[in-house]
């Protein structure tokens, strides 16, 4: 056989490409001479290939003739840490513990979000004076509708409803816009001022506001919260309402416009932030395009509601000064509320969580602890009355309104040091060798023999907790029509050129199978493709947010049968997480994940559709991770194909560029173990280079993107040269795809997979 064939073919960049080449190059030259501009210009060029086109950005940037940051001197910092211990440009961790340092961490923190997220606005822009007034009667109180003319030759406008209950009051004030009015009645029933105001899609009156204050650079989002001010300023004129209880609130675009208008201006009183998402109370470093929640490029492509600098960061979140978890800092000591639903494909159940212990010690600073709350619902993106109810009780306790407390419980608790104190087993320190020992250099570069095999399975099934009964390897037609759940995540039909079938497999557990028409009853044997998909808390399987079609469907087209199943913790299966270790203190989730998968694996082969010969394994991300540990224990799959997988953790060593092994561990609880061994990973019993030689003459797909976030070089190097010595030892075919792009899983990307696995397939 052509030694050729068995190397990898590394598509669009082998060690540099001659592009990269240039643009380091560039750079360096650049860096040499002082010439700022050509090196911001180089970085300019480089997002610009690396995004997808947005005409507003670059038009944007035509005018202004701004350039990107330089990513290289700017302090990385993958996790959502306390916002009471930030990290500095030095890149050292303080510690803030007093109210009076707090308050100069906030006036640093809100000079960088004016600058990087949501822009400027006038601070003190003058008196209002309301025109076109009108009022009416309505039932239970009145109903004044009026003109707010204010800014510089009063050309800045907002149209503003009030609606003020019978009696003298003074009443607590319900502020929200245009888009939610029937909140508002609610909270008018309840005895609430409440005060509507054209701050939203459905009528938006503060565009007038760049037309007086053509200086400022404000985003739209920021437009609209900060028109809740000048509401404010009205209301400061009327004795019948209590100034001091002021809650702003509302539902998605319109709540990340809320915590806005909370965080510059304190006379708002409390903020209920309703599925706000990612620029709203979920921080994006931890809500990207590998767990398929909005992303900064998406989100900032789709919408023009953030300043335009936050797109410098699409694929680098790691390295934005701010977050959103510290614009919901920026409303402390105050009452906070997160309203999160349990399956709403812009959030996730994790990361808000998240968002709440890295802000609750801020409010404990204050004494405040019961400030800051989530509110926990079923459903996805919607709301209802009973949600908005639960809303104004929580509004009432905080306003002293009614008796009673408010406590967040969590719905993933998840304390590191404490499964550590509980864990029976904690395994003696196993002598290995770091990534580039010689010893380990010369295992990469010999073939797999069945003993190696056997070791390294048994390892892996011991570190995983996987030594558990498996449900019996049958499968049950589950019925065609899905339920509300399925159709609440989209996963509730077939294009039409895409048929679906439903089944339960393995422990009592859900797949979707996806094929061309016809091919479940041909009667025909057809090539089929396992699909694990990244850590998609909301939607599962069904990941593929606004970013056209989801992988099944694609890979579907191209010729495969593709099951599908929610993993644990996700889509149908989120409340399976809770309490997982207390029921199963030995295992992890990873572990469950990868015995799903063998259980899939068993259904795939009974199935009357598939060619049993022809089973390949497809993952991105997570599902990238899970695919290599499958590979060390089941030999069945014919093929594989990676979508950004992670660096092999002895690489995988420091927390500030990727997270670490602590993101799998510490931070996200799907490998627990594996954080026993921080600081020490060259200890750990098994990596990434063992489970892919398993996979032995198998052929291999992998797209790795230059700008992976999560894989950077050069350990992401170092990686596919191990992979490249693998294949060779055992006489296998990779093929390396290699684009100029950041860790995601667009069309574009799963096709480019699906090229990539049929090259790899080719003889």
């Amino acid at each position: 056989m052509n030694t050729k064939a068995l190397a990898r073919l590394r598509v669009r960049g082998v060690r540099m490409s001659a592009e990269n080449l240039v643009l380091s190059l560039v750079l360096l030259l650049a860096a040499y001479t002082g010439h700022a501009t050509d090196a911001g210009k180089a970085r300019l060029d480089s997002l610009l290939k690396m995004l997808p086109d947005h005409p507003p950005f670059t038009e944007w940037l035509d005018k202004t003739g701004e350039t990107p940051p330089d990513y290289d001197h700017m302090v990385p910092d993958a996790r959502v840490r306390s916002v009471l211990e930030p990290r500095r440009e030095d890149g050292q961790v303080v510690t803030i513990t007093t109210p009076e340092a707090w308050r100069e961490e906030r006036e640093r923190l809100m000079k960088s979000l004016r600058h990087w997220f949501f822009g400027t606005y006038p601070e003190h822009p003058g008196p209002v004076t309301p025109t076109e007034v009108t009022e009416s009667a309505v039932p239970g109180g009145i109903k004044r509708t009026m003109v707010l003319r204010f800014g510089p030759g009063q050309k800045a406008r907002l149209y503003m409803e009030l609606y003020l209950p019978n009696g003298s009051g003074p009443f607590p004030v319900f502020m929200t816009q245009d888009s939610h009015r029937m909140w508002a009645m609610i909270a008018f029933r309840r005895g609430y001022a409440a005060v509507v105001y054209a701050g939203a899609d459905s009528r938006d009156d503060t565009d007038s506001f760049m037309d007086a204050w053509p200086e400022y650079d404000w985003s739209k989002l920021l437009r609209r919260g900060w028109a809740a001010g000048r509401c404010l300023d009205y209301l400061e004129t009327l004795s019948q309402v209590d100034m001091t209880k002021v809650v702003l609130t509302g539902h998605s675009r319109n709540g990340k416009a809320s915590l806005m208008g909370a965080a510059v201006d304190e006379r708002i009183s409390a903020v209920i932030s309703s599925s706000s998402g990612v620029g709203g109370s979920m921080p994006s470093r931890e809500c990207g395009e590998h767990q398929f929640a909005e992303g900064i490029e998406n989100i900032t492509r789709v919408f023009d509601w953030f300043h335009n600098r936050w797109r410098f960061f699409a694929g680098r979140e790691h390295l934005a000064p701010v977050d959103t978890h510290h614009l919901v800092a920026m409303t402390a000591p105050r009452p906070c509320l997160l309203s999160v639903a349990e399956n709403d494909d812009v959030e996730n159940m994790w990361t808000a969580q998240r968002v709440y212990l890295a802000c609750r010690p801020l409010w404990s600073l204050y004494g405040r602890e019961q400030a800051l709350g989530i509110l926990w619902r079923p459903g996805d993106h919607d709301t209802h009355a009973a949600i908005i109810e639960q809303y104004l009780d929580w509004c009432d306790i905080q306003f002293g309104r009614r008796k009673g407390s408010w406590h967040t419980a969590l719905r993933l608790p998840w304390d590191w040091e404490a499964w550590k104190a509980n864990y029976p087993h904690i395994p003696k320190e196993i002598p290995d060798e770091a990534w580039n020992a010689p010893s380990r250099a010369q295992r990469r570069k010999t073939a797999m023999t069945p003993e190696r095999r056997t070791a390294i399975r048994e390892t892996v099934r011991a570190f995983l907790g996987i030594d558990l009964p498996q449900g019996l390897p049958q499968i049950m037609d589950y019925g065609k029509n899905p339920d509300y759940v399925q159709k609440m995540l989209g996963q509730d039909g077939s294009a039409r050129d895409v048929e679906r079938q439903s089944i339960m497999f393995g422990d009592y557990l859900h797949a979707d199978l996806y094929a061309p028409p016809g091919w479940f009853s041909d009667g025909q044997k057809h090539p089929a493709v396992l699909w694990l998909p990244p850590w998609n808390i909301p939607s599962g399987y069904s990941a593929a947010y606004r970013r056209g079609e989801p992988f099944q469907r694609v890979c579907a087209r191209a010729g495969y049968i593709v099951f599908c199943f929610d993993p644990i913790g996700m889509g149908r299966r989120v409340r399976e997480a809770e309490g997982f270790y207390d029921r199963y203190p030995e295992s992890s989730l990873l572990g469950f994940m990868v015995r799903d998968a063998v259980a899939a694996l068993d259904a795939m082969e009974q199935h009357a559709a598939v060619d049993r010969n022809q089973i390949y394994v497809a993952g991105y991300a997570l599902g990238a991770l899970v695919a290599l540990h499958l590979a060390a224990l089941d030999e069945r799959p014919a093929g594989w194909a990676l979508a950004c997988p992670p660096l092999p953790f002895r690489l995988d060593t420091d927390p500030f560029l990727t997270g670490g092994i602590a993101r799998w561990s510490r931070d996200s609880m799907l490998l627990p173990q594996l954080g026993l061994y921080e600081g020490k990973a060259d200890r750990l019993p098994y990596d990434l280079d063992d489970l892919y030689a398993c996979v032995g003459s198998k052929p291999l797909a992998v797209v790795s993107p230059r700008f992976d976030r999560f894989a950077p070089s050069p350990g992401r190097d170092a990686w596919l040269d191990a992979m490249e010595d693998i294949a060779r030892a055992n006489r296998a075919r990779v093929v390396i795809r290699q684009p100029h792009a950041y860790n995601h899983f667009d069309e574009t990307a799963q096709r480019e997979l699906l090229t990539a696995l049929q090259d790899a397939r080719e003889p």
